[in-house]
């Protein structure tokens, strides 16, 4: 029953109530006072009757009232007091509790309304927890990753200094090598940036319609160009349309981080990538395929995670372990999802969709 109607009901009885018990009152005085109780005269009769209409009154008035007040107490009083408790509860922070529904009018509405406060209150929390250790461990990775290039840098530049360069082939290498660690850090940096603007929502997207198999084989054109040692492949059903909405220097952003991974890990004579394109559903499916080194079973679930490298990657050139988590969110962006799979030995395949442009 609502709160309202309960009102309305309080309201009436506390007329009707009265009411009803003093006419029982009266009935009962005025058959004690002439059959039961002896008086001598009409006006003693009258004082008694009216005593008793008045003392039956005030006991009404009072007996109804205490009875209903106490049931409004408990059907009102006592749950806003509950839920005030909870609100003091989550004004000092305190989230680990449970608000459960009292009633099924506005008070147990506004117990799940609190309820689901409550809860985004909590989720907010451990999410800006999580977010905290992010950071820290962010923080730690740049530190790690920008310190190796300065170190090698510093001591190169301190072997100049020192007059250890006394031939031109040993300048020539020392400054190949400070060339070579700037431009890590260079990437680093920009990676970071990149990173930073997606992770603030900065980064402009500039989306419009396109083929996407004339795109995907064209950037693999150009690998082919640059990797003649390597075997690329592509497959899809000719002819075919296939239709997105994308950022195409996004998009190629992903597909370059994710080729450029494969290759820097290439470890086999007969080196080979394979792009698989279908279209299943509403969804367009890339696969690119390896036929490297494969990535191990504990490292696999964190191929994405800012800054995660394997024990592989981390003795491999130049790896920030920020390309692939830049290539998920770029993904996302586009209101796809991408994974990886792979076998040791064997290689690895990584997989994106992006949904199919009905326009």
């Amino acid at each position: 029953m609502s709160i309202r109607k309960r009102l309305i009901l309080s309201n009436i009885a506390m007329v009707v109530g009265p009411i009803l018990l003093l006419l029982i009152v009266e009935i009962i005085a005025g058959y004690l006072l002439m059959n039961v109780i002896e008086i001598e005269s009409r006006d003693q009769i009258q004082k008694i009757f009216i005593s008793i209409h008045f003392i039956g009154l005030l006991l009404i008035l009072i007996l109804t009232n205490g009875i209903i007040t106490y049931f409004l107490s408990k059907s009102i009083i006592r749950p806003v007091n509950r839920l005030t408790h909870a609100a003091e509860e989550i004004g000092k922070g305190n989230l680990d509790f449970k608000i459960e529904r009292m009633r099924k009018d506005e008070i147990g509405k506004l117990s799940d309304t609190f309820e689901t406060m409550r809860k985004r209150l909590q989720e907010s929390q451990e999410l800006q927890k999580k977010y905290q250790e992010n950071r820290n461990k962010l923080m730690m990775n740049i530190s790690h990753d920008l310190k190796t290039p300065i170190t090698s840098i510093k001591g190169h530049i301190e072997g100049i200094r020192d007059g250890v360069t006394d031939t031109e082939e040993k300048m020539d290498a020392y400054i190949e090598t400070i060339h070579t660690k700037t431009i890590v850090m260079d990437r680093l940096i920009d990676e970071l940036f990149e990173h930073s603007k997606l992770d603030m929502g900065r980064l402009a997207f500039r989306f419009k319609e396109i083929n996407l198999q004339p795109f995907l084989i064209d950037l693999m054109e150009e690998y082919q160009l640059e990797w003649d040692e390597v075997d690329f492949s592509f497959d899809a059903e000719k002819e075919k349309d296939f239709r997105a909405k994308v950022d195409p220097d996004q998009l190629r952003r992903v597909v370059v981080n994710i080729m450029n991974n494969s290759l820097k890990h290439m470890d086999k004579a007969e080196k080979k990538i394979h792009i698989d394109l279908v279209e299943k559903f509403d969804e367009i499916i890339v696969k690119i395929k390896d036929n490297g080194p494969g990535i191990l079973n504990k490292d696999l679930p964190h191929v994405f995670e800012l800054f995660y490298r394997s024990d592989m990657a981390r003795t491999s050139e130049g790896g920030s372990g920020l390309g692939l988590a830049i290539s998920k969110r770029i993904i996302q962006e586009h209101e796809g999802e991408i994974n990886a799979s792979s076998r040791i030995g064997h290689g690895t395949t990584v997989t994106f969709t992006l949904p199919v442009s009905r326009i």
